[in-house]
Order: structure tokens, then sequence, then C-alpha cells
């Protein structure tokens, strides 16, 4: 039998496989770098003391070190959860100046510059918790990391409506809780996670109307965040070695339940 065809075809195919290693090879180094991040443990970790250090601290001190502890915490979630394009250097550009300036106006004890301050904490925390959420979201699979990003946006949205809470005292002109109980750091905290968590002990209750429609919205957030996002990942979780790890059950999401094979 003739070998010149064979061998050509052989020829092709090799030049074929080779280009379609080198293609391979580019789209899954494009895919690291956009898939990059993705892990929360070293996050959640600085939550937690972050919490804990303001909830064991005085008032001022908290709040003034609070600026540079949540934007560093806003930093350590872009370098867990990159962006494309220049919206990390953007972001971060933005986040290390405003928090520079913001901090110099925390150290004046005015009650204007305070509310400030913990506006301008509100929304690094709120950028946070888009950014942190976007990434759990879009992972492919679900990871052990993505619960520790869940419960990571989960404490920052507890501390962000904190921060609310405490930019409307510092704005508003009358007391923030009901039956003139104190309202600092501490205060905020508690009441935030309380409401988050809808324990609603009633120790601590909003006195306007204005801080009860966002202690509302805060209640709303905290059950369709656990309802859905962090119960969601849960049960699509599987532990290591077992089938099906990180696939949405069949009767949550996918192609193949019985409602598409009917």
């Amino acid at each position: 039998m003739p070998t010149g065809p064979p061998r050509a075809d052989h020829t092709q195919g090799h030049d074929a496989s080779v280009l379609a290693r080198l293609t391979g090879r580019g789209a899954r180094s494009r895919t690291r770098s956009s898939q990059g991040g993705g892990r929360y443990g070293l996050l959640l970790l600085v939550l937690i003391g972050t919490y804990l250090f303001s909830a064991f601290n005085g008032r001022q001190l908290a709040t003034e070190l609070q600026v540079l502890l949540f934007a560093m915490i806003l930093l350590l979630a872009m370098r867990s959860s990159p962006l494309p394009g220049r919206w990390p250097l953007v972001i971060s550009t933005v986040t290390v100046v405003g928090s520079a300036a913001v901090f110099g106006v925390a150290l004046t004890g005015s009650q204007a510059g305070n509310g400030v301050v913990e506006l301008w904490k509100t929304l690094m925390l709120l950028m946070t918790a888009v950014v942190v959420v976007r990434r759990v979201l879009a992972k492919p699979t679900v990871t052990i990391q993505s619960i520790y990003g869940a419960l990571s946006a989960y404490l920052i949205v507890g501390l962000m409506f904190a921060s609310g809470y405490a930019a409307i005292e510092h704005f508003g002109e009358s007391d923030f809780f009901a039956s003139n109980q104190p309202a600092n750091t501490q205060t905020f905290q508690y009441f935030s996670f309380t409401t988050l968590t809808t324990l609603g002990y009633g120790d601590f209750t909003a006195a306007e109307n204005g801080g009860r429609s966002v202690a509302v919205i805060e209640a709303m957030t905290g059950q369709v965040f656990l309802a859905t996002l962090v119960a969601r990942l849960v049960t699509a979780y599987r532990g290591p070695g077992r089938p099906g790890r990180g696939r949405l059950p069949e009767d949550v999401d996918g192609p193949g339940d019985d409602e598409d094979r009917d």
C-alpha cells in the first residue's frame, strides 16, 4: 500500500495537535489570569479579628483604626477577588487615598467629621461585599473557599450596616437608639448583627423612622443572604473525595432535573 498519503496525514495531524496544545495552553493561561484568587480563609480571620477588636476597645480608638482595618479588608478582598481591566488599580488607589484623608478627618473628633468617617466605612464595606459575592458566584465549583467567602460577605454586611447606623447617628438631630441607650461602635455592631440574624433581643431599638427603615432592610438582607447564597453553597458543597463535589443537586439546578426529563 502507498505510504505517502498516510505520512502526510500523520504530519498534518501532528501539526494540528501541536497547535491545539499551544492554543489550549494559552486558553488555560487566560483562564487562570481571569479566575485567579478565590481564597478567603485569611479574609475571614481578619474580619473576625476586626469585629472582636472593635467590640473590646474604646469608641474613639475603634472608630479611627476601623478606617485602616476596613481599607485593609477591601484591599485583601481585591486580592482574593480580582476584577478585570484597570478596576483593581483604580479601586485600590481610591481606597488608599480616601482612607488616609478620612483618617485625618477622624482625628478631629467633630460630629460632622465622624459622620463622614462612618459613611466612608460604609461605602468601603459595600464595595467589599460586592467584590466578594461576585467572585463567589462566578466560581464554577463550590469549594470550602466558597463557604469562607460567603461567611466573610455575611460579616461584612453586618459591619457595613453598623457603620451606616453610626452615620445616621452623627448626621441626625436626635439619638439613634430609644430610651437613651448608648450609641457607640460596640452597641451599633451589636444592634446590627442581632438585626441581621433577626434575633431581636429588644434591648436596643431604633428611635426614629429612618433607623427603623434601615433595620428592616438589614433584616431582610440577612434572611435572603442565608436562604439563597449560603444555603445554596452549603447544599452544593461536597467534602473531599465525595462524588459530585461542587455540583448543584438536580432538584436544585441543572438540565437533568425531573421537569426537563418530562
